[in-house]
């Protein structure tokens, strides 16, 4: 047997997992064959030409959104409504995600060549414990960082400091931890995820999300030791405490500067304009107004933005392609259905998925919360902070070798799932109820973060799991 089969068989499992799981969710009806629905058969098609054929991902991305869009106008339509109108519709719901999502990934890209050059990154090394504490402790910083801080900005720091510290050595296993550990320490704080802010927004108490931090714990000594040991061995921390390293503070302050507007921004907009954050890109143009705004002192690196562009278009295609996946409806509410969430969101779009299990109820909101949001972490694209670190580092776009050298990373969030089962238990939360059906996502959870706490919760049996379809979808 070749070298090559372990990587063949696993870019063969994506599109199999993809049709095996479409089923379970429930799909909206439309043409199918063998029962699997068109448009799953059509992005999991994508989705396996772009993991065969890596050095036309950009062109594969393409093809197969226009296919998928062509294809949704022609015969299914989507929630917006039919035709070109419905792709319209459809895009104009989602063009905020995706513009965050570029001025994200490009401005991180130039964020992160100011600390490279900062001569910062040749000071970490000192201040990280030796062997494979140090890579592990990383992780750690990571998953705390997100808990305040949106999960894209995390990892792509962590991802930085890794370069640095790593000589831009570091092992695909362990990229795939960093994006693990920024997604599972989002998971139990309201601004720490697009997922936990909807539930905030949509009536769900903060403190019934705070518990999904005992999975995210667990899930990150699972996950963390075997990838800081992988990393140790395949390259460790390099440390040269004789050398003087001088340090440009002013690029470290506009460093700092980003970061701060980063954070305040998206607080702020969650704390109080939450429903303003459908109809504009807060975070991205924060980070994009400090960097223009810091041009007078140090300009940013302009040669690195082609690249970075090109190879966000080809990420966004994908995301566009999730978004228009019409999953529609979800088995009844249990802890073995919000297990099966987590590894469907690994696929789809995490979003509409949570948007669903709100409009349904019956879930235990700190099970969903770790769920949806740690699940993306399985497969590079299966999240946002996935792909902004595969936008620095390439090689991380194989869906064959993140499966391969990230395998501790579904075992972590299995082994999560149930110390949190075993330690707590399933117990479904009330929550200030809001009637999803037939209103528009920004209407809906806007109203409901207006919903006085004295009106009495709808019991969560009260929606059938048939329930209409939700909300248009946006990747997290």
């Amino acid at each position: 047997m070749s070298m090559k089969t372990p990587k063949v068989w696993c870019e063969l499992l994506l599109p199999t997992f993809l049709m095996l799981i479409a089923p379970a969710a429930m799909a909206a009806e439309g043409p199918v064959v063998l029962g699997i629905p068109v448009d799953f058969i059509l992005f999991a098609a994508t989705l396996l030409g772009v993991a065969m054929f890596h050095h036309h991902v950009l062109k594969v991305a393409l093809g197969g959104l226009a296919v998928i869009s062509l294809y949704k106008i022609a015969f299914t339509g989507f929630n917006a409504g039919e035709g070109f109108a419905g792709f319209g519709a459809h895009m104009a719901h989602e063009w905020v995600l995706l513009v965050n999502l570029l001025c994200l990934l490009v401005g991180f890209a130039l964020l992160a060549r100011h600390f490279e050059d900062s001569g910062a990154p040749e000071v970490l090394p000192k201040l990280l414990p030796q062997g494979w504490l140090g890579p592990f402790v990383l992780l750690v910083i990571i998953w705390t960082l997100s808990g305040f801080l949106d999960n894209i900005a995390a990892a792509l720091i962590g991802a930085t400091v890794a370069a640095s510290v790593f000589k831009r050595k570091v092992h695909i296993g362990y990229l795939a931890a960093i994006v693990a550990a920024s997604n599972a320490g989002g998971a139990g704080s309201v601004v720490g995820d697009t997922t936990t802010t909807m539930m905030w927004i949509a009536g769900v108490n903060p403190l019934d999300v705070v518990e999904a931090y005992i999975g995210a714990a667990v899930a990150l000594l699972v996950f963390g030791i075997p990838a800081a040991l992988q990393q140790n061995r395949h390259y460790p921390i390099a440390r040269d405490f004789r050398a003087a390293h001088h340090i440009d503070w002013v690029r470290v302050g506009v460093v700092g500067a980003i970061l701060v507007g980063a954070i305040a921004t998206n607080v702020t907009v969650n704390l109080k304009f939450p429903e303003a954050a459908d109809h504009f890109p807060f975070l991205g143009v924060a980070v994009w107004v400090v960097l223009i705004a810091a041009i007078p002192l140090r300009k940013p690196e302009w040669s690195l933005v082609p690249d970075a562009f090109k190879g966000s278009i080809f990420l966004l295609a994908l995301v566009v392609c999730a978004s228009m996946m019409p999953v529609e409806k979800l088995p009844p509410a249990s802890w073995p259905s919000a297990l099966s969430l987590g590894f469907i969101s690994a696929v789809f779009d995490n979003i509409p998925l949570t948007a669903l299990a709100l409009k349904q109820g019956g879930y235990d909101w700190g099970f969903l919360a770790y769920a949806v949001g740690f699940g993306g972490s399985m497969i590079w694209f299966g999240s946002s902070a996935g792909v902004a670190v595969a936008n620095i580092f390439p090689e991380a776009r194989s869906v064959a070798q993140w499966l391969r050298h990230g395998w501790y990373i579904p075992i972590g969030y299995v082994a999560g799932f149930f110390a949190l089962l075993l330690i707590l238990g399933w117990h479904p939360h009330e929550r200030n109820k809001v009637e999803l059906t037939g209103v528009p996502a920004t209407q809906a959870f806007a109203s409901a973060s207006a919903t006085p706490a004295s009106v009495t919760p709808a019991p969560a049996t009260s929606v059938p799991a048939a329930a209409t379809p939700g909300p248009g979808s946006a990747h997290r």
